[in-house]
This record gives structure tokens, sequence and C-alpha cells, in this order.
């Protein structure tokens, strides 16, 4: 691969990429803890961080994993005619269910993330409240099975400047080993968790004081919570991006149809792959997805041809450039203008 690893890190003074690693493997690591591995001081960490935040360059972001929690995650396509696309998406943006809303294949299709609670929920999103208009071409759903890569994994996680020691010192103790499987119920949360979840989807690093008024929970109870929360493989800290720290080199979906024995390990292998940001399995024709970045239309045709042909097992793929990207996962992306439902 011609891949220039480095290239793919989002665009920051290369004094701040090794704390954005740190921050992605764990987002609540205390300031003191990232200070020692990466050899500065306390004030230097905070410092950085601070100025990351206040300047909405990137903040910490508390998420739960929707199959965890009982909810659906589904892939949305919708193809439109170009003179739609736009309005329809930003439509789409403003729904509070959906999220990373963007724009593909020139401006003719539009892909989004779709998190639902149960099947009558899905439907009155699916086929009420998206436009049915003669500009609206086609409509696919597909849901989200199981996550390859992904969540609070990112291409940081892969190209970041950590060495493997110091990835290993700020690895959280209670984060799970490996994802849990998806489970036949979700896990139990009660209305106390779900105003700390929402107080960390705001700010990740919400102190514990902070988290304990919201939730009427003592400090201790606060920080045991979170510790059973995220072993449970329920929360996860990532990193919430300013869009224009996202917009580089050459970025597509890649929809493959495999063969149902060989779709576990296609997946794992696309999850090593390092223009990969998120592979998930999905209902479908095409039953895998996955995000791809790289630096040019030359280097994303050099890794179609060669590590996506090589996969055993693949018996079709397509591709959807991104146009551009409506919406992300948290606050710090611009929300489209009030007016107009999808």
């Amino acid at each position: 691969m011609d891949t220039d690893l480095r290239a793919l890190l989002p665009a920051l003074d290369v004094q701040d990429q090794p704390l954005v690693h740190a921050l992605q493997i764990d987002g609540r690591a205390p300031f003191s803890r990232i200070a020692d591995v990466l050899g500065v001081s306390d004030q230097t960490v905070a410092r950085r961080y601070t100025r990351l935040r206040t300047t909405s360059t990137l903040r910490v972001v508390g998420l739960t994993d929707p199959m965890r929690v009982g909810d659906t995650p589904w892939f949305v396509r919708v193809r439109c005619t170009p003179d739609a696309a736009g309005s329809v998406g930003e439509a789409l943006a403003r729904h509070p269910d959906t999220s990373w809303v963007k724009l593909t294949s020139g401006g003719t299709e539009i892909i989004c993330n779709v998190r639902t609670r149960d099947r009558g929920e899905s439907d009155a999103l699916l086929l009420q409240k998206l436009p049915r208009t003669p500009r609206v071409v086609d409509v696919s759903a597909h849901s989200l099975l199981h996550v390859f890569f992904g969540q609070e994994r990112s291409l940081v996680s892969k190209t970041g400047p950590l060495t493997p020691e110091q990835v290993a010192a700020l690895t959280p103790a209670d984060a799970p080993a490996t994802r849990p499987h998806e489970p036949a119920t979700p896990y139990p949360l009660d209305a106390r968790d779900h105003r700390l979840l929402a107080a960390l989807t705001q700010d990740g690093r919400a102190p514990l004081g902070e988290l304990a008024a919201a939730t009427g929970w003592s400090q201790t109870t606060v920080r045991r919570r979170l510790a059973e929360l995220r072993a449970a493989g329920v929360l996860y800290f990532d990193l919430d991006y300013h869009p224009r720290i996202l917009h580089h080199g050459f970025r597509a979906t890649l929809w493959l149809q495999v063969e149902p024995a060989r779709l576990d390990a296609v997946g794992r292998a696309l999850a090593e792959h390092p223009e990969v940001p998120f592979a998930a399995a999905t209902t479908g024709a095409t039953n895998l997805c996955a995000s791809i970045n790289t630096q040019n239309a030359g280097s994303f045709y050099r890794y179609l041809t060669g590590p996506v042909a090589s996969l055993p097992g693949v018996q079709h793929a397509s591709t959807a450039p991104t146009h551009r990207l409506l919406k992300g996962p948290g606050p710090l992306w611009p929300q489209p203008a009030a007016g107009g439902k999808p």
C-alpha cells in the first residue's frame, strides 16, 4: 500500500497528536496519567485540551453502543435527483435519531445512520417522515448487525504516534478486553443512568461532581457506575471533531456482498486496514459496509484493486464517494437551519 498513514491523521498541530491519540484510547484518563505517559507536565496536557475544546476543535463525548441498550441502528440510503439531495439531507440531519448524514455519489445519494427503539419507530421514519416526492428515487434500509471496527476506535487508533507501550499504559482497566457479543436482552438502565449518559454525551470529561449533581448519586456511586457501564460495553468514549478537521483526502462508503461463511473473516480483515475507520456487518443484498479514507482517488483505486480485491469470498462491491458531510455524532457539528421535517 502506498498510503502515508500519518497523512490520515486529523489536521492538528503535531504536538497535539499524542494527546489526541491518548484521549482516543481513554477519553476520561486523568491528565496526570496522560502527562506521565507522554512525558510532559499535567499543566501542558490540561492547557492543550482546554484550547482544543474551547476553540471547538474537538471534545471527548460519552456514547452508548445501541445494541447494548436495546436500540436498532440502521444505515439508510436515499437516492434523489441532484436538486433534492441537499434539502432532503438537511432535513434528515435535523432528525434527533440520525447521525453521520452525508451526501454521496456526486450529490445524488444520501447515506445516514438512524437509531430507533422499536419497529414502529423505524417504520415511521423510513416510510412516513422521509420525503415521498418524485425527486426521491429510492430508499433502502440496512440493519446493523455487528461492528468490526469503529465506536471507541478510529483512524487515530491505527495511525496515532503513541508506541504500543504507551497505548497499553493508557488503556483503561475497566474497558472490556473484547467487545461483548450483541445481547439477547438490553442491558438494564434506570432513569439515573439515562441522566448520567445524557450528561456524558455533552461532555465526556465532566467532573464527578457534575455527574453526581445530574444523577443524585454520590461521587463514589458515579465512579462505580461508570466502571460498570464501560466494562459491560454499554458506555464508550470517543472524540468529536469539528467538521473542518475531518474534511481531507478522499472519503467513500464501500458496500460488499460477501459469502456468509466468509463474512466474519472479511470483516475482521477490513478492520485491520489502515484506510478503514468503520466496518460493520448489515442486512441486505450487500452484507458488509465500510467507511474508507484515502489521500486521493488514485490511492482509493489502488486500495480497491489491491487489498479489497484480494479478500476471499467477496462476490460484489459498490462504492459511494462522499460529497459532503452534513452531520456527525456530537455537539461540535453545526446543525442545518430549522424548518421542514423529513
